[in-house]
């Protein structure tokens, strides 16, 4: 009764042979062969004579005949058990190859980066960087394709950060510290922070913090008065689904514990799931991959790759560089920093 009834939706409804006539053949089959007992009749799909396949009209109509009886359809020519079954797995396996890249696609919600529009564009001229021998240090520029359509609210944040005027930040409330010296220093940036407020934030100064080969290039820890100023929060009101599939994106870090810098993805066999999974893409390098490639191959402090953040409890990884370091803390605070001074001296709208 259950498959008669099955049979029945299937030709009164006419849904699903009419958007993939094939996917019914192959339910179809399964449930027959479900109801098999002693014998069966040849249940062909395209006839054996040498006239064209059926149509998809014909394919409904036959179908619809099953119910009434085999002799209607199927012919009397009878088979074996076993040739039953072979034409059953047939079909189920028919069935894996119609249905599984559908499913695929449909589960793989992601972007590739290539198909980003860049908008605008800014630069970053870096300083430190080791010279060849026999020449003299300079300044290196990289150039930065944002996806303005892609991620706006970011892409606007980043362009302020490179503009004079900056990205406006509040001061953060006075700490209060234990130590009296700590105390006075602590007051001496508050005080310092609400002189300046009236200026925004920008990465004049700012540094490279961190460099983990193949995986991540950190820029952006604000220098001076800016260290003192309230992280913005980095989010877009949809996400754009896109991934770090190739060397060069830039993205930012979700929320506001990043403070004010960016990641760029360098390329390489690094894991990239917390950048996938925790990371809007924003941009891409069109100008001085050479130099993302020097970044990622620069000497960096690494102490004995044991993470004593994780190890004492903490978390496990850190998303911004931190002030807080002291002798005796919970994690030695410079693994990864280059063991040279990055500093970006200049920025502005390319």
């Amino acid at each position: 009764r259950i498959i008669n009834f099955f049979l029945h939706s299937l030709c009164t409804v006419h849904i699903t042979f009419t958007m993939h006539p094939s996917l019914t053949y192959v339910l179809a089959s399964a449930l027959l062969a479900l109801s098999y007992e002693k014998q069966a009749y040849a249940f062909n799909l395209h006839s054996n004579s040498k006239s064209s396949p059926i149509k998809r009209g014909q394919q409904s109509q036959g179908l619809c005949q099953l119910r009434s009886g085999p002799d209607n359809y199927f012919g009397n020519e009878e088979v074996s058990r076993r040739g039953w079954i072979q034409s059953s797995l047939v079909s189920v396996a028919t069935l894996a190859t119609l249905v599984s890249p559908q499913v695929s696609r449909a589960e793989d919600t992601s972007t590739s980066a290539l198909a980003s529009e860049v908008t605008e564009k800014i630069y970053l001229d870096i300083k430190g960087l080791p010279a060849a021998e026999g020449e003299v240090p300079t300044t290196k520029r990289i150039v930065i394709g944002l996806f303005g359509k892609d991620a706006p609210q970011s892409a606007d944040k980043l362009k302020k950060l490179v503009s004079d005027g900056g990205l406006p930040a509040t001061c953060k409330p006075k700490e209060e510290r234990a130590l009296q010296r700590e105390q006075l220093e602590a007051n001496k940036v508050y005080n310092s922070c609400i002189e300046t407020q009236d200026k925004g934030v920008n990465y004049d100064y700012a540094q490279i913090w961190r460099v983990i080969k193949g995986e991540r290039i950190d820029v952006g820890s604000v220098a001076g008065r800016f260290i003192a100023r309230e992280s913005p929060t980095w989010e877009e009101s949809t996400s754009n689904g896109l991934k770090h599939d190739r060397a060069g994106l830039v993205s930012v870090r979700r929320g506001s514990d990043s403070g004010f810098g960016f990641t760029v993805y360098p390329g390489g066999k690094g894991d990239i799931s917390d950048l996938d999974n925790n990371h809007i893409i924003v941009g891409q390098i069109v100008e001085g991959m050479d130099i993302i490639e020097a970044l990622n191959n620069i000497p960096v402090v690494t102490s004995a790759k044991v993470n004593y953040m994780a190890l004492t409890g903490g978390p496990n990884n850190r998303s911004a560089p931190s002030r807080a370091c002291r002798y005796g803390g919970a994690m030695y605070c410079n693994e990864n920093k280059p063991l040279v001074k990055l500093t970006i001296y200049k920025t502005g709208l390319a």
